[in-house]
């Protein structure tokens, strides 16, 4: 599992619960100084989850309000940037002569070793918590210098388009299933939330020539890994499908890939194996002809399906399913492959 630490206020007394959230804020990114109606019983969580370099914080707080005042600033200047990704709630945020107003499913981005100021309301006028997943990033981990990047301080980016969706489903599902990783998947899930990171920023900043071109390579892996799971129910899916929804050439596509370890037609057919593998084992879908479930992945010819399975795994898909169903159940877990642009199939 993915080292995640957990602070819950709720774990001391009432009169305690600000204070210990003010001491994880000042530790997770910067001192602030913070008000709220709610600093008599601040019932608030955050779980901190480490991928290498960065972050993870998925947090849940009452309303509030945080200013980084320039002497707070001059006295601790931590060298980190943070991509806020509201969840719940209504938000605002400044720094460097910009400001925002942020609804759910968008970024704010900010530097933390400078002045700035941020506000989170939860829904029903502050009723229900805010909520937010977090990415902390040293200034370091970023392949953009400080100054390309100041223009986007105290900026909103959206969490629903492009690469900021395929950002933010990366970020949620790690903030929320950490369990379905393990530890030795860190680095290279934190290298993904750094590409994805980085490449937005350059688009937002019409730059993207700024980000290193293997960043952008790889980025461009991670969406195209994203498409292809989103579509693997599709009979229709292939390589050139998928090169003509990312407005590149078959050739450039397959370029693309050269890198990594399958080909994009091995991908699509490993994958599409991989979810009829789990819902063969499921004993709730026990009842499902097998062309059934192979049609749902994207093997509608029942006899190309057992062909395929067969080649993969030595046997028939209907052997397979009566032989080893508990190794198989265990062997998949499509909750966390649909957010797998590193590959790890």
């Amino acid at each position: 599992m993915l080292r995640r630490t957990t602070v819950d206020t709720e774990q001391v007394p009432a009169g305690d619960r600000f204070g210990m959230w003010l001491d994880l804020v000042a530790r997770t990114a910067s001192p602030l100084r913070i008000r709220t109606e709610h600093a008599h019983d601040f019932t608030a969580r955050a779980e901190i989850v480490e991928l290498g370099p960065i972050q993870v914080v998925n947090y849940r707080y009452p309303s509030l309000e945080g200013v980084r005042t320039p002497r707070l600033a001059r006295e601790s200047a931590p060298e980190i940037y943070t991509l806020a990704l509201t969840v719940n709630g209504d938000g605002a945020a400044s720094q460097a002569g910009r400001s925002a107003v942020l609804g759910p499913e968008e970024f704010i981005f900010y530097d933390g070793s400078r002045p700035h100021g941020v506000r989170h309301l939860g829904d029903d006028d502050g009723r229900e918590p805010a909520r937010s997943v977090v990415a902390v990033i040293p200034h370091a981990a970023l392949p953009l210098p400080p100054d390309r990047l100041a223009p986007l301080l105290g900026g909103r980016m959206s969490g629903t388009e492009g690469i900021g969706a395929l950002l933010a489903q990366f970020l949620l599902q790690i903030a929320r299933h950490p369990e379905q990783y393990h530890a030795t998947d860190a680095a290279r899930l934190g290298t993904v939330g750094l590409d994805l990171a980085s490449t937005m920023l350059g688009r937002h900043l019409v730059a993207e020539d700024a980000v290193p071109t293997e960043v952008r390579r790889r980025a461009l892996v991670a969406q195209v890994r994203a498409y292809i799971q989103r579509h693997l129910g599709d009979a229709t899916l292939s390589p050139q499908v998928v090169a003509d929804a990312h407005h590149v050439s078959l050739r450039t596509l397959h370029r693309l890939f050269e890198a990594e370890e399958s080909t994009v037609a091995s991908y699509i057919r490993e994958l599409r194996l991989a979810r009829c593998r789990h819902d063969l084992a499921d004993p709730v879908l026990r009842g499902q002809p097998v062309q059934v479930i192979g049609a749902r992945w994207g093997f509608p010819d029942k006899a190309h399906f057992s062909r395929v399975f067969r080649k993969a795994h030595g046997v028939g898909p209907q052997a397979w399913r009566a032989g080893q169903p508990e190794e198989a159940a265990r062997e998949v877990n499509p909750a966390a492959s649909t957010v797998n642009p590193v590959g790890a199939d």
